[in-house]
């Protein structure tokens, strides 16, 4: 009887303590509901109809009629394109605004009620922000809008909002490929002066970027933020910007561009190791040449703006363009300067066929003279007798001073004067002359070009 009255009293106490789990369960849970039933009865008390006016701007610091302070910070999810042609970029970035409307205080209820959440902006008054650089933009909707307002209980407002944006981005491109640009996120105030509302950066980490930011052609090196307030007739306006500096990117344009313009220079002065009578296999080098590196200038002028000024690639594709000119014009001048040889080397064949014809009829008349009579020789020789006119011009030449040698004339007397040496030194020239003037080209056009870079930015 003992056993069993202690297992009854154990019985009890475990039915009590099930007991007193659930009531504490059930009292938990009718406290969550009532605590959020509370939401509903503070966002009506702050927002109900009469309490509050959302046309009203807050106050100032301390509840002065100072300016409304409104602190800003963005974070930069994406860009998508950097566009050269329209001067443009497209860029998705979260927004957010905080300022204190002390008309929005409310209760806590002992920290447990953090802040309201508002999905509809109109309900409470909102800072008329706008982008001034912007040429599109939409919001996201899907699944349900991105946006939402905090309330806080001190009265604080945050709101949020995804939004799209396509942005005017003027560029300078005098050093293209080789430049950098900086493409600017100005924010201000439509209606509201300075005296009325103030924009100012979110105090520690303003603007936030994604770590994996990509873009294809373009790196961005740092951005930088600042203030632009502008005056107008109206009235002087608060103004944010933020400054992206975007450096382009090499190496695509090294392999699509310069490689291509340096290995079609270099395919014309083929031309040059060519022999002078292979006249179809030259021009067709030379103008297939021509063609491609004016279509290649083309191509490259397609995929920017028409602007007044000079780029840099035009520099480098105009020189191009006209080296692979020059070797055509080269081989005009060697073919010109063949004929003319032939036509001279012909002229002088003739005359010393001529002189051959002339001296072989005195020989004969001599001949037959020696048969009919004996002359004397004489003992001294005439100034005018050819020997002695040899003699004396073999004299003058060791008596002349000696002059000193000059590389470039030794270099070219190993092509001796025959049917066609001057073109053929006209080749020779130009294979070591065209290659020498692009190096110093790339040399003058590389250090220039990079060294204005980094002066300038």
């Amino acid at each position: 009887m003992k056993m069993s009255k202690s297992k009854t009293r154990t019985l009890h106490c475990l039915w009590l303590f099930l007991l007193a789990c659930l009531c504490s369960a059930s009292l938990a849970n009718n406290a969550k509901i009532n605590f959020r039933e509370k939401e509903k009865k503070v966002l009506d008390q702050i927002l109900g109809q009469g309490k509050y006016d959302a046309r009203i701007r807050p106050s100032g610091i301390n509840g002065t009629d100072g300016p409304a302070v409104v602190r800003v910070n963005i974070f930069v999810r994406s860009i998508s394109k950097i566009d050269d042609v329209t001067m443009e970029y497209s860029v998705q970035l979260t927004f957010r605004e905080q300022w204190l409307d002390e008309r929005l205080k409310f209760d806590d209820f002992a920290g447990r009620l953090k802040y309201l959440t508002l999905t509809e902006a109109n309900r409470v008054w909102m800072p008329d922000l706008f982008f001034s650089n912007e040429k599109e933009g939409h919001f996201h909707n899907i699944i349900m809008p991105n946006v939402y307002i905090r309330i806080f209980p001190n009265g604080s407002v945050l709101y949020s909002i995804r939004i799209s944006l396509t942005l005017a981005c003027p560029m300078n491109l005098k050093l293209y490929p080789l430049d950098r640009q900086v493409c600017s996120l100005r924010m201000a105030s439509y209606g509201w002066t300075t005296a009325d509302l103030v924009f100012l950066w979110k105090e520690g980490d303003p603007v936030q970027v994604v770590k994996n930011l990509h873009l294809p052609r373009f790196t961005l090196e740092k951005f930088l933020t600042d203030y632009c307030n502008s005056k107008t007739n109206t009235g002087e306006y608060s103004c944010l910007k933020v400054d992206l500096l975007f450096k382009r990117e090499f190496s695509y344009y090294l392999i699509q561009i310069y490689i291509p313009c340096c290995m079609l220079v270099i395919v014309s002065w083929v031309s040059f190791w060519l022999d002078q009578g292979a006249v179809p296999a030259r021009v067709s080098l030379g103008v297939t040449t021509l063609l491609t590196m004016a279509t290649q200038t083309s191509g490259i002028n397609a995929s920017l703006p028409p602007v007044s000024y000079t780029k840099a690639i035009d520099v480098w594709t105009g020189v191009c363009l006209t080296f692979v000119f020059g070797a055509l014009l080269e081989f005009a001048l060697v073919n010109y300067a063949s004929r003319s040889d032939m036509h001279r080397e012909s002229i002088k064949k003739k005359r010393r066929d001529m002189e051959q014809a002339s001296m072989d009829a005195a020989s004969d008349l001599l001949d037959t003279d020696s048969n009919a009579t004996f002359a004397m020789k004489p003992l001294v020789r005439h100034p005018g007798d050819p020997l002695a006119l040899e003699k004396l011009r073999q004299c003058e030449v060791h008596m002349a001073p000696q002059k000193r040698p000059n590389c470039c004339r030794t270099w070219l007397s190993k092509f001796p004067t025959r049917q066609c040496s001057r073109s053929k030194r006209i080749d020779v020239i130009s294979r070591i002359t065209f290659p020498l003037v692009f190096a110093l080209f790339n040399l003058v056009y590389w250090s220039t070009y990079l060294f204005r870079d980094e002066e300038e930015n």
